[in-house]
């Protein structure tokens, strides 16, 4: 029973931590995207007023027609007339700024910016917070980087040692390998994702608009979705413990891999074929887009069910701790498991579930700290719990260790003995 009942402390400790979303694109990428939206937007209307213009019975009105001035489009106005703008979300970027710009409509024509951008925006500062920026960036990438590399070389040993050894092969071992691929699939999509877009600092990613970069998106949110629902998979097969305590495990485990891999597989197809009929523009990494909800959707419901599974097998455990029938070595792991549990998801999970609630735009420094930084060494502490403190994993490794030892002494003797022999 002990054997059976660690790995189900362990997976409280997975799950109280949280498994964010990494952000697949720069913060900043929706508000360039959006600036360009209306530069093109602005210069569709000047260029339907010109052809109004020069019409055979071009319009009798006087005034200052529509006008880009590069970061601002200004609307026709009569002569006398005047318009106000707030500074461009461009310029909000490096320093945020609530501030009106105004310009007036004269006879002969639109008049300065009163104040000018510089001023109003206080743009002042900007590029240094534009270095403080980048240098925030390189150093988020160094240590995402460090992260990954952590994991993935966890992941893999951790996956080698449940495959070579026989003992370890049953269903909960084999949801574990599955589980420790969608971490390795996420690190490998992070890496994949950054070699295309930034390979070449010349081209500004936010505008990137070729098929390597959208396969590389395409995978990176595979990666995360299947990551997601496997840890989904891992609370279903808890809460399927707790209630079936006998039960055929193969039963379940090829509906487990089809969530696990193939619910993720769906969601993805939608939404490529949702981009390329309907929003086929840049790189697929923006979310400010619409159909950022075929992804996001998904996975707040798998963050949701999880933590439905959390707060049943928490009645569960109480009902198991205060049942009479209970023995006492029995109630003291129960004791323990609730314990762990009560302590490790109000201090992980709850920020979790914020996060998730709340738009991508939202405390960006923040998000991108737990969800890249924190989140990149995740696949390290799950081999680290699930595979090298698993008491039945060490057991084995004690065993063959000895085995490997007891063998090389027997090749030893008898080398030594039949160089005596001789």
């Amino acid at each position: 029973m002990g054997g059976t009942w660690q790995p189900l402390g362990v997976w409280w400790l997975l799950t109280a931590i949280p498994i964010a979303q990494v952000q697949a694109s720069h913060p900043e990428c929706s508000i360039i995207l959006r600036f360009q939206e209306q530069e093109a937007e602005c210069l569709e209307i000047i260029r339907s007023e010109n052809q109004s213009n020069e019409s055979p019975e071009p319009s009798r009105w006087k005034g200052c027609r529509t006008d880009w001035d590069g970061f601002s489009c200004w609307s026709a106005v009569s002569i006398g007339q005047s318009r106000a703008v707030t500074c461009p979300k461009i310029f909000q970027v490096f320093k945020k700024s609530q501030a009106l710009i105004s310009r007036n409509c004269t006879e002969s024509g639109w008049s300065d910016q009163s104040p000018s951008y510089h001023k109003a925006c206080e743009l002042n500062g900007s590029s240094k917070d534009a270095e403080a920026k980048e240098a925030y960036f390189a150093t988020v990438k160094v240590l995402y980087t460090c992260g990954y590399s952590a994991s993935l070389a966890a992941l893999l040993l951790a996956v080698g040692i449940f495959s070579c050894f026989r003992k370890l092969h049953c269903t909960r071992n084999s949801i574990h390998i599955h589980f420790f691929a969608s971490f390795i699939l996420r690190g490998a999509a992070v890496f994949i994702k950054d070699a295309v877009l930034f390979a070449d600092q010349a081209i500004d990613h936010c505008t990137m608009s070729t098929v390597n970069c959208k396969v590389a998106i395409a995978f990176f949110q595979y990666s995360v979705l299947a990551n997601f629902y496997w840890l989904l998979v891992e609370g279903m097969y808890l809460q399927t413990l707790l209630l079936l305590t006998f039960t055929s495990d193969k039963r379940y485990f090829w509906w487990y891999t089809l969530i696990g891999w193939g619910v993720p597989l769906l969601t993805v197809s939608l939404w490529i074929f949702a981009r390329l009929q309907y929003d086929n523009h840049g790189c697929w990494d923006d979310y400010a887009s619409l159909y950022w909800w075929v992804i996001k959707a998904p996975i707040l419901f798998a963050i949701f069910v999880n933590f439905l599974i959390f707060l049943n097998v928490i009645r569960m455990l109480v009902q198991k701790i205060r049942s009479p029938d209970i023995g006492k070595n029995y109630k003291q792991q129960y004791m323990r498991l609730a314990k762990s549990t009560l302590l490790l998801i109000p201090l992980f999970g709850v920020h979790y579930v914020v996060f998730a609630l709340f738009p991508e735009h939202v405390g960006v420094e923040a998000r991108l700290y737990f969800e890249l930084v924190l989140g990149s060494y995740q696949g390290f502490l799950v081999a680290f719990l699930y595979c090298f403190l698993n008491g039945e994993v060490q057991a084995e490794i004690q065993r063959n260790w000895g085995k490997w030892q007891s063998s090389m002494e027997s090749n030893v003797f008898n080398l030594m003995t039949q160089d005596f022999t001789a």
